[in-house]
């Protein structure tokens, strides 16, 4: 469950996923993108190359 009360300097798309994995990481000073079109596009107009996490145990 999230609290929706808490301050955060920063947020980003991951904010908008479903996974519990994921939204732990909602809030990293980093510009994570979800696996989709979206990240594979920007990596192919810039470039650069996908950067994939598969998460740890």
């Amino acid at each position: 469950m999230r609290d929706e009360t808490v301050k955060h300097n920063y947020t980003n798309r991951l904010i908008n996923e479903k996974s519990p994995y994921l939204l732990q990481h909602a809030h990293n000073p980093v510009d994570w993108f979800p696996w989709g079109e979206e990240a594979f596009s920007k990596s192919a107009r810039e470039g650069k190359p996908v950067f994939l996490s598969i998460g740890y145990s």
